[in-house]
């Protein structure tokens, strides 16, 4: 493999960031005086939708007749405020990224590789995990950044990680993606990308076939002999 470039999801892959999401959701329902509350197992559940409006309009749709219902633009500025609570969350210095992210962002970047984002998520909250977990901003990370409100259909769709090949300007075969989920597996692999997929606490339970390999963390250890031969 001539490799040229690491693309990498940021929610679960990066960092465990599902509970700071998930208390965020919770957090910004309660404001709103709504009745709706996600514990770990709805959440799980829930997280087979990307997206976050997308997530919360799958979960209205799911409530009995005679619920209240919100409007589009409701659920579009109760995410808004959802972004927002979140970011004050990370704001708070309460995330790690995952054990081997930093190194191994640190050796590819040494090595001359090229670094990119391939998430469903928004780019506020690429922002708020970068500057909790680095102390800068994504820019300062990342060469390219491609966010899911900025394609037209989320994972498992490509379109995320066709948006990230754009901008590197390169061919699948000179990247490789870094996913924690089984619809994150799929949209990559749609992108022709080889995929390592180190599994998140709550995509554990899915089917990875097709990764070319699954690990435990990123960590030097587990990392297959011809990355560690190319990082140097």
């Amino acid at each position: 493999m001539s490799l040229r470039a690491l693309i990498f999801d940021v929610d679960g892959t990066l960092a465990e960031t599902e509970e700071a999401h998930r208390r965020a959701f919770n957090d910004s329902f309660a404001a709103w005086g709504l009745d709706w509350s996600w514990d770990r197992e709805a959440y799980r559940r829930l997280l087979r939708t990307t997206g976050g409006k997308e997530r919360m309009l799958a979960f209205q749709a799911g409530l009995p007749d005679g619920a209240a219902r919100l409007s589009d633009d409701q659920i579009a500025q109760l995410h808004r405020e959802k972004t927002a609570r979140y970011g004050e969350i990370l704001a708070a210095g309460d995330l790690a990224l995952r054990p081997g992210v930093a190194e191994l962002i640190a050796t590819a970047r040494d090595a001359g590789l090229r670094l990119a984002v391939a998430t469903t998520t928004n780019l506020p909250n690429v922002e708020a995990l970068a500057r909790c977990c680095w102390g800068c901003a994504a820019r300062e990370v990342f060469d390219v950044i491609a966010a899911g409100d900025e394609v037209a259909a989320k994972k498992p769709a490509p379109d995320v990680f066709d948006l990230a090949l754009a901008r590197l300007a390169l061919d699948p075969d000179a990247c490789l993606a870094f996913e924690d989920s089984r619809n994150g597996l799929l949209s990559a692999m749609g992108a022709g990308l080889s995929v390592i997929v180190t599994p998140s606490a709550y995509t554990d339970h899915e089917d990875f076939t097709g990764a070319a390999h699954v690990l435990p963390t990123l960590e030097r250890a587990h990392w297959p002999a011809w990355l560690a031969a190319i990082a140097g």
